[in-house]
């Protein structure tokens, strides 16, 4: 069995790893004190990475105030919906508004789009 997560607590650790990348990237560059040419591209790109992280952040906020919010049938908390299916953000329930869909394995396919 594959391993889900709720769509929106995969894109938060997307932006939290783009963070500590852009720290990494950084601390690299210390390495090349000598130069100071290619420390401060390091740094540039460590700015960059962590400025991509503030984009993913403020995207998934914007994102998440359009989403549906639910009681999930399996822990009775409410937690948010993008999609047609997805998992509930604290015990990991699969969760669909798809009444076809209901009873059905779950599959992150069902949210692509169909051409």
């Amino acid at each position: 069995m594959a391993k889900y997560s709720s769509k929106i607590n995969r894109i938060r650790t997307f932006a939290l790893s783009l963070i500590f990348i852009g720290f990494i990237v950084m601390y690299g560059g210390i390495f090349f004190r000598n130069s100071p040419l290619v420390m401060t591209i390091f740094m540039i790109l460590g700015l960059l990475f962590i400025v991509a992280s503030t984009v993913v952040y403020f995207w998934i906020g914007m994102l998440s105030t359009k989403t549906i919010q639910v009681i999930c049938p399996g822990c009775g908390k409410p937690t948010k919906m993008l999609g047609r299916v997805d998992m509930c953000m604290y015990c990991r329930e699969p969760l669909t508004l798809d009444r076809n869909l209901e009873g059905k394995e779950f599959d992150e396919k069902y949210n692509r789009k169909k051409s």
